[in-house]
C-alpha cells in the first residue's frame, strides 16, 4: 500500500515518517508491504483549500492503484487548546472543516483515511477508562472542533478510522515533558495539578501503532490508543524531572481550581484499550515503560 502523512511536520506525523523511511529501508515483511509513502507538512498542503486537497489525493491515489491503495493518516491538527477559547473559529477551521475535505476527497479517490482525535471529546466525569461508544461531551472549544472533525470524517468517508489518543509528547517540538524538563532546571519547586487523571502516549509508540492498524484494516470506525495505564500530570511530571535527574520532591501537587487556564480540562479521560484489542490489535505498552524509551530517544532535545 501507500501511504500519506499529512500534518507531517507535527510531533506525531515526524516519527510516523521516521518509522515509515525505517521500515522502507528493512526486509521486513508484513501482511501488507507499505511499497510508498510521503509525508506532507501544512506548506505542502493546507487542508483549507479544498480543491487543493482534492487534487492532492487524486494525485497520490493514482500510483497507489498499483501500490495495493491509498492511506491517509491526518495527524495535523490545531492543538493550542487554550488558544482555541480565543478563536473557536480559527480551531473549527484546523480541526473540523480540513478533515472534512480530506475525507470527501478520500472517499472520491477510494482511499482510506485514518484520523487522528482526542480524549478530549469527553467530559471528564466518568470513574473508569471510556470506551469508543461512551457518549462524548466536550468541555472545551478545542474538544468541540475535534469531535466535530470526528463526525466529518465518519460521516464523509466509508473506509475511515477515527483514533482517539490522549497525553502525547514526543522528540519534535514543544511538549509537556520538554516544557517539565526546562523548568526543573530553572527552578527550586514546581506545582503541577495532581487532579487531573490521562494516560501519556509516546508519539513513536503512537506511530507505531497506527502503522499495525492500517496493516490489519479492521473494521472501520472509533479507535482508542494510548499508552498503558494511568497517572496524573502530577505523576508524569515526578517521573520527568526524576529521569533528568533532578529531584522528584521539587515538584508539588496542585489543583485543577488553584491553576485556572482559559480552556477547561477533563478531569479523567483515561480510554479503554478494549476497542484496538478486539480489532487483534496490541496495545500500547505501559506509559511508564513507553516514558524510559523515550529518555533515551530524545537525546539532546531532554535537559539531563
Amino acid at each position: 500500500m501507500r501511504i500519506l502523512v499529512t500534518g507531517a511536520g507535527g510531533q506525531l506525523g515526524h516519527d510516523l515518517c521516521r518509522l515509515l523511511d525505517a521500515e522502507s529501508r528493512t526486509e521486513r515483511t508484513r501482511d501488507t508491504r507499505v511499497l510508498a509513502w510521503a509525508g506532507l507538512t501544512r506548506s505542502d498542503l493546507d487542508l483549507s483549500d479544498a480543491a487543493r486537497v482534492r487534487a492532492v489525493i487524486a494525485d497520490q491515489a493514482r500510483p497507489a492503484k498499483v501500490q495495493g491503495g491509498l492511506v491517509v493518516i491526518n495527524t495535523a491538527a490545531w492543538t493550542d487548546v487554550d488558544g482555541a477559547e480565543a478563536d473557536e473559529t480559527g480551531a473549527y477551521a484546523v480541526n473540523a472543516t480540513g478533515p472534512a475535505h480530506l475525507a470527501a476527497a478520500c472517499a472520491e479517490a477510494g482511499a482510506a483515511l485514518v484520523h487522528l482525535s482526542t480524549d478530549y471529546v469527553f467530559d471528564g466525569t466518568a470513574s473508569k477508562p471510556y470506551e469508543t461508544n461512551d457518549p462524548p461531551g466536550p468541555v472545551s472549544a478545542y474538544g468541540r472542533t475535534k469531535l466535530a472533525g470526528e463526525e466529518a470524517v465518519l460521516a464523509l468517508c466509508p473506509a475511515s478510522y477515527v483514533v482517539r489518543t490522549a497525553w502525547v509528547y514526543g522528540r519534535s517540538g514543544n511538549n509537556f515533558v520538554k516544557t517539565i524538563a526546562r523548568l526543573a532546571r530553572e527552578r527550586d519547586e514546581l506545582s503541577v495539578v495532581a487532579d487531573q487523571h490521562g494516560s501519556p502516549t509516546w508519539s513513536a509508540d503512537l506511530a507505531a501503532g497506527l502503522l499495525d492498524l492500517v496493516t490489519a484494516r479492521p473494521a472501520p470506525g472509533i479507535y482508542h490508543c494510548t499508552g498503558g495505564g494511568e497517572t496524573t500530570w502530577f505523576g508524569f511530571a515526578r517521573a520527568i524531572v526524576a529521569a533528568i535527574g533532578e529531584d522528584p520532591a521539587k515538584v508539588a501537587p496542585t489543583t485543577t481550581a488553584e491553576f485556572p487556564r482559559p480552556a477547561q480540562r477533563p478531569a479523567y479521560s483515561v480510554l479503554s484499550a478494549r476497542s484496538w484489542q478486539d480489532a487483534g490489535l496490541r496495545p500500547l505498552r505501559s506509559w511508564d515503560e513507553a516514558f524510559a524509551a523515550a529518555v533515551a530517544d530524545f537525546g539532546p532535545e531532554l535537559p539531563g
